[in-house]
């Protein structure tokens, strides 16, 4: 006796990217991809990775002693720009490490 099979993708409901994708495939407008071209994109598609893994990393909490009186004027300096102190601190030595702000030692 042969079991009634019902194909769960006769009723599925396709969001609009879906939509597209399937109605690029029915008229014929998806190509198949070279080896060699899906290979250059697999390496694109790994570069962009890397990079923006590197965009990502996560910051990692220091512990740091200053001066009552600087931190004071940090946390108002940075009340009068709408930051957080911590970030106002974060962003002054990021500048110094990437050059964008020259200190004098």
């Amino acid at each position: 006796m042969k079991k009634n099979m019902h194909d769960p993708f006769d009723t599925a409901q396709l969001d609009s990217y879906e939509r597209e994708l399937n109605d690029a495939i029915e008229r014929g407008r998806v190509q198949e991809v070279s080896p060699r071209e899906l290979q250059r994109l697999q390496l694109q598609f790994q570069q962009a990775a890397r990079y923006t893994k590197e965009l990502i990393k996560k910051d990692r909490r220091v512990t740091l002693r200053v001066n009552e009186g600087d931190l004071s004027a940090i946390q108002t300096k940075a009340a009068a720009n709408g930051l957080p102190y911590q970030t106002l601190i974060a962003t002054i030595l990021h500048q110094v490490v990437t050059g964008k702000l020259a200190i004098t030692l």
